[in-house]
C-alpha cells in the first residue's frame, strides 16, 4: 500500500499528516511555532524554525510508523502565504521572514499602488501591506545592504521545500500572493518584479500544485527511512490547499473558513479580477483553475483577544450568552483589530465596541464579537464575483464548531452552509492530496467532498433583525476611518 505525507507550515504551528492511498489517517504530528514582534506592526519568524519543526514532526512519525513511512511515495506542502524569505548567494536567510500579518510596509504598498496600477490588472490584486512585493520594497528602503545581497526570494513552504530537496520551486497558488505573478498567464511578470527592483532570475521555478517539483534529498530519505525516489508535489498556499482538502475543484464551489483570519473562497471560471473591492484573485492549486477570496484578518482572533482582555476561557464566554438575545443587535463590535483587507484594504483600520450600556456583560460582548465578525464576513462575501449565485459553502476551521456563528453568516450572506463531520479538515490534508495527484492518482478519486454532519439554511427573519446594525456598522467604519 502507498502512503503520502502532507506538511502544512502555519503561523502558529507546523502540522504533518500521514495518509494511505485510501486517505485513512495513520499519524499526525504538530510543532508549535512562535511569532516575534520586534516593533509595532512587525510580525516575523525564523525560517530555520520551520525546518526544525518539520524535521522533528516527520522524525516523530517515522519512529512511530516505520513500515508506513518506508512506503511513502510523495510529499505535499502547504503554507502561510505572502511571507518574504530572502536568501543570499549561500542560500542562507538574510533576515527573519516577514509574515503575512506584518503591516510595516503600508507606506510602500500605497506608493506601489498609486504608481503602478498594473499590480491590479496583471497581478490581480490591490497592493496590500501583507503581500510580498511591498515587503521587498520596504527591505530595499530600510535594509539596502541586505536587499543588495538577495539571490533568491522564497515563500515559507518553499523554503521548507528547499530544505527537503535542494530545489528552489514554488507553485501557482502561493506565488499568486506575491503580487509578482501574471495571474492569467500563470508565470512571473518581469514588469511587476521590475517595479520592486527585482528580476525573474531571483524567483523560484514555477510548477502546478499537483505536479512533481523535485525529489527528496538522499540524506533525508535515509534519515527518515524513506525510499530515495520520494517526490515532492508543487503544493499550495494554505487556503488553496484547504480547498483541495475539502474536495473543491469545480467552478462555483466554495468554503467559509473561521480560523485566526476569516476567509470566503470561491472557484472561478478563469481569472476573475475584482481588485477595486480588495478581492484576492489567485491561481488555484489545480491546473487551469483560479479562485477568488475575501479575507478578514481577525475572525477567531477577535475571540482570542476577548478571552485575553476578560481573563476568561472561550467556553465560559459562550456559556454566558443568553439564547433569548441571539437576535439582539447591541452592543456592536468592529473586528478590525489588525487592520482589514476585504473590502476595505485598510491596514490602519481599528476595532472596538460601540453602543455599550451599563447592563452589558461578558455574554453580550461575546455575542457582539460573533455578530461583528459575521458582518465583516458578509461584506467580504458580497464583493466576490457573482457571490449571490453561490448556494452552498462548506464550513471549516476552529470557528466552524459554533453553530450560532455559522447561522449568522448563512443568514447575512444568503448562502447555505454545509458543516462537515470533521470541521478541522485543513491544509495538511490538501497537501497530502496534492502529493497523491503528483503520484498519478486521479482527481476524481482524490478530491472528494467531506461527509456532511448537518446543513444550516439562511434565516431571513434573523437577517432582517440584524440588518439595521449591519448597515450602521458599514457607516461607522467610514466615520472612524477618518479619525
Amino acid at each position: 500500500m502507498a502512503f503520502y505525507l502532507g506538511i502544512d507550515i502555519g503561523t502558529s504551528a507546523v502540522k504533518v499528516i500521514l495518509l494511505d492511498e485510501a486517505q485513512r489517517e495513520h499519524a499526525l504530528a504538530a510543532r508549535v511555532l512562535s511569532v516575534q514582534r520586534p516593533a509595532p506592526g512587525f510580525s516575523e519568524q525564523s525560517a530555520d524554525d520551520w525546518w526544525q519543526a518539520v524535521d522533528s514532526a516527520v522524525s516523530e512519525i517515522a519512529a512511530k510508523c516505520p513500515i508506513e513511512i518506508a512506503a511513502v511515495r510523495a510529499i505535499g506542502l502547504s503554507g502561510q502565504m505572502h511571507g518574504l524569505v530572502p536568501l543570499d548567494s549561500q542560500n542562507t536567510p538574510l533576515r527573519p521572514a516577514i509574515l503575512w500579518n506584518d503591516t510595516r510596509a503600508s507606506v510602500e504598498a500605497a506608493e506601489l499602488a498609486e504608481a503602478h496600477p498594473e499590480f491590479a490588472t496583471i497581478g490581480g490584486n490591490l497592493v496590500m501591506a501583507g503581500f510580498t512585493a511591498p515587503k521587498a520594497v520596504w527591505m530595499a528602503r530600510h535594509e539596502p545592504e541586505l536587499f543588495a545581497k538577495i539571490k533568491t526570494i522564497l515563500l515559507p513552504k518553499d523554503y521548507v521545500r528547499f530544505c527537503l530537496t535542494g530545489a528552489k520551486i514554488s507553485d501557482m497558488s502561493d506565488a499568486s500572493g506575491t503580487l509578482w505573478l501574471d495571474i492569467a498567464k500563470r508565470c512571473w511578470s518581469q514588469k511587476l518584479l521590475g517595479f520592486c527592483g527585482l528580476q525573474i532570475a531571483q524567483m523560484p521555478k514555477l510548477v502546478e500544485g499537483s505536479a512533481v517539483s523535485a525529489t527528496l534529498l538522499p540524506a533525508l530519505a535515509q534519515k527518515w527511512g524513506m525510499s530515495p525516489q520520494v517526490v515532492v508535489a508543487g503544493g499550495a498556499g494554505d487556503n488553496a490547499a484547504a480547498a483541495v482538502g475539502l474536495g473543491l475543484r469545480n467552478t462555483g464551489e466554495g468554503f467559509v473558513s473561521l480560523g485566526t483570519s476569516g476567509v470566503v473562497f470561491k472557484i472561478t471560471d478563469g481569472f476573475a479580477e475584482r481588485a477595486e473591492k480588495a478581492v484576492h484573485a489567485f491561481c488555484h492549486a489545480l491546473p487551469n483553475s483560479w479562485h477568488q477570496m475575501g479575507v478578514i484578518l481577525s475572525a477567531s482572533d477577535s475571540l482570542s483577544w476577548l478571552c485575553a482582555v476578560t481573563g476568561q476561557e472561550l467556553e465560559a464566554l459562550f456559556a454566558q450568552m443568553k439564547s433569548e438575545d441571539s437576535d439582539k443587535c447591541w452592543p456592536l463590535f468592529h473586528p478590525y483589530l489588525s487592520g482589514e483587507r476585504t473590502p476595505h484594504n485598510d491596514a490602519s483600520a481599528k476595532g472596538g465596541f460601540f453602543s455599550l450600556s451599563r447592563t452589558d456583560d461578558a455574554g453580550d460582548l461575546t455575542r457582539a464579537v460573533l455578530q461583528g465578525t459575521a458582518f465583516a464576513m458578509a461584506d467580504a462575501m458580497a464583493v466576490l464575483d457573482d457571490a449571490r449565485g453561490q448556494q452552498t459553502l462548506i464550513a471549516t476551521g476552529g470557528g466552524a464548531k459554533n453553530a450560532y456563528w455559522l447561522r449568522l453568516i448563512a443568514s447575512l450572506t444568503g448562502c447555505e452552509i454545509a458543516v462537515p463531520k470533521n470541521t478541522d479538515i485543513g491544509a495538511a490534508l490538501g497537501a497530502a492530496r496534492l502529493a497523491m495527484l503528483a503520484d498519478q492518482m486521479t482527481l476524481a478519486c482524490v478530491c472528494t467532498p467531506p461527509e456532511v454532519a448537518y446543513t444550516i439554511q439562511p434565516d431571513t427573519e434573523l437577517a432582517a433583525k440584524l440588518a439595521p446594525a449591519h448597515q450602521f456598522s458599514r457607516q461607522l467604519y467610514h466615520l472612524i476611518s477618518k479619525m
